[in-house]
């Protein structure tokens, strides 16, 4: 036997397991979720009750879940500060944030900081225009990145291989205007590359346009990228694409 196994430092399956189930019960609450309780928790995560029971006990005690004032359980502070640390620690947050207010201030539209995690986008800011329609994204909140106009910004800028795990894992359908030909993706991206900004119209929803530029590094390669969106009968691309485009170079300089 190895030290690491007599000092009780081994690692076997086991420690992967409960690590996983712990995952599946965070990762079990939804965008309204205010509470849920063992049963349902249960029921999302396919674990027994008594698993759900013991290990939430786990979770209560180090403060990522807390008991909802009408019973149930409810996601902990600990977890919104831990949040907290995983987007300040890239940095683009805080140096984002004066960009995107001047956007939203000029154009009365929606403003969207995201980074690319996977297949999708994870938006890390959003400022809401009072012009704008009322979109699904929330901060924390994830979407396909090839029906967005950020994903699409990113994934241009980005590494062909990471284009084509996007493509192999599917191109799943958000809305009846949402691109699902690989090859009709591959050159929108293409333009994208040239132009250094990419669109969506109305593949993420009806009635809404957008466009977006990346956040290079001093590489070329993509960091995340901001977003400008409003209603299609009232945003025009043609205005606003300058603007994003600025925004993103000088956010980018600032960052390098």
């Amino acid at each position: 036997m190895c030290a690491a196994e007599r000092d009780g430092d081994r690692v076997d399956g086991s420690d992967g397991a409960t690590a996983d189930r712990l995952a599946r019960l965070l990762t079990a609450f939804r965008p309204g979720d205010e509470a849920l309780g063992v049963s349902e928790l249960a029921r999302r995560t396919a674990l027994p009750k008594s698993s759900v029971h013991r290990l939430t006990g786990h979770l209560r005690a180090h403060g990522l879940l807390e008991p909802a004032e009408r019973g149930g359980l409810r996601l902990g502070l600990k977890l919104f500060e831990i949040g907290q640390l995983a987007t300040r620690q890239r940095g683009i947050v805080d140096a984002a944030r004066p960009y995107l207010a001047d956007l939203r201030e000029a154009t009365r539209n929606t403003v969207h900081l995201a980074v690319l995690e996977g297949t999708e986008v994870v938006y890390l800011d959003i400022l809401r225009g009072p012009d704008a329609p009322r979109l699904p994204s929330r901060i924390g909140g994830r979407f396909p990145a090839h029906a967005t106009a950020v994903g699409k910004a990113i994934l241009a800028h980005s590494p062909e291989s990471l284009v084509d795990t996007v493509v192999r894992a599917g191109l799943p359908r958000v809305s009846v205007r949402t691109i699902t030909a690989p090859g009709l993706l591959r050159r929108q991206l293409g333009k994208a590359r040239a132009e250094g900004i990419a669109y969506e119209r109305e593949e993420s929803g009806t009635g809404v346009i957008c466009a977006a530029s990346p956040i290079l590094d001093g590489a070329g390669a993509a960091l995340a990228a901001i977003s400008i969106s409003g209603w299609t009968n009232r945003m025009r691309t043609e205005r606003i694409a300058p603007a994003v485009r600025t925004a993103a170079l000088a956010l980018s300089r600032t960052l390098s």
